[in-house]
């Protein structure tokens, strides 16, 4: 890598955004969950991403300028959803919803409500709010959400290489995005799920769900909240790693990563699924041991979650046509 990549082009196209430099790295792993592998070397050029996820407080300047209103906010078209009943295209989102005690093996949908009522302001259903959460990252955005909210500001979403590239912070090799231990020194440093999950938080790192952004030490690169917290949105297509797609290709090749990405016998049906990264509050060793840069999740077009939100980047390449 030359000093001349290293080095940021100039200032910062928007405040909060974080100059990342073009080289290259080990992208993926060979020891955890299959979908993660072959790790393999990767290329990436220098891009500005921001420093934190997106904010409640910054989506809620983008709603009040545009009069925005999310895909949870709305009803589900009924032409989508064949046969559903009434009551199921109402507006509504997926929540986490602890169960009383201990579960024994199954669906992981036991722990999952479809609310209506759930959106980007009432985080856990109708009753609760963002009111003193404004700096935490926004959630329940489905794909529609956060492209427009990027449009609107002039940024992009990252690739999967991009934003696994930003969340080592310039480490390597290390199981963790910090190095070898969860929880050194028996301090958590990130926002992940303590205890016995799903029905018991000790919260040991401090939160029970989000938390605000910046709560946990910044990475090599500045950046806050790339692993916990919120899982974030990529602008990649899932598939096989080498067989993933970002926002890089022909148009043609891009047709086919959308649909490739489609698999009718998962969760999200007929929906084509982009990769999601950095692992959530909800991540836990016993369950979901996906707060590792390497690690990587499907997610439908047309899904909103509690624990799903995004962050932007910036290419100098796509600097002219903002």
């Amino acid at each position: 890598m030359s000093a001349g990549t290293a080095r940021s082009p100039g200032r910062p196209p928007f405040p909060g955004m974080v100059w990342i430099p073009a080289g290259g790295f080990r992208m993926g792993s060979d020891h955890h969950y299959p979908e993660e592998a072959p790790a393999h070397d990767v290329e990436v050029a220098g891009f500005w991403i921001d420093r934190t996820p997106v904010t409640n407080a910054q989506f809620r300047n983008f709603v009040k300028a545009t009069g925005y209103r999310t895909l949870a906010e709305q009803p589900a078209n009924p032409a989508h959803y064949p046969g559903a009943n009434q009551e199921r295209l109402a507006p509504a989102s997926i929540v986490f919803v602890p169960p009383p005690g201990p579960l024994g093996p199954g669906s992981h949908y036991r722990w999952w409500q479809y609310l209506a009522g759930a959106n980007w302001r009432h985080p856990e259903g109708p009753g609760s709010s963002i009111k003193r959460r404004e700096q935490h990252p926004v959630v329940h955005v489905a794909w529609e959400d956060v492209l427009a909210y990027a449009s609107w500001c002039g940024k992009q979403l990252p690739t999967e290489e991009e934003w696994e590239r930003a969340a080592w912070g310039g480490l390597c090799n290390t199981e963790f995005a910090w190095g070898e231990e969860l929880y050194p020194g028996g301090v958590p440093l990130a926002n992940t799920f303590q205890g016995d999950f799903p029905h018991h938080n000790s919260r040991l790192d401090g939160y029970e769900r989000t938390s605000p952004v910046g709560s946990f030490p910044a990475n090599g690169y500045g950046l806050v909240d790339m692993i916990g917290n919120v899982w974030e949105w990529t602008n990649s297509w899932y598939g096989q790693h080498q067989q993933s797609t970002g926002a890089c290709c022909a148009d043609a090749a891009l047709a086919k990563a959308r649909e490739a990405s489609i698999d009718s016998h998962s969760q999200h049906g007929e929906q084509p699924r982009k990769v999601v990264k950095g692992g959530s509050y909800l991540c836990a060793p016993s369950y979901c041991r996906r707060y590792r840069p390497a690690a990587r999740m499907a997610q439908g077009l047309d899904t909103s979650t509690g624990h799903m939100g995004f962050r932007c980047v910036v290419r100098p390449s796509e600097l002219a046509t903002l």
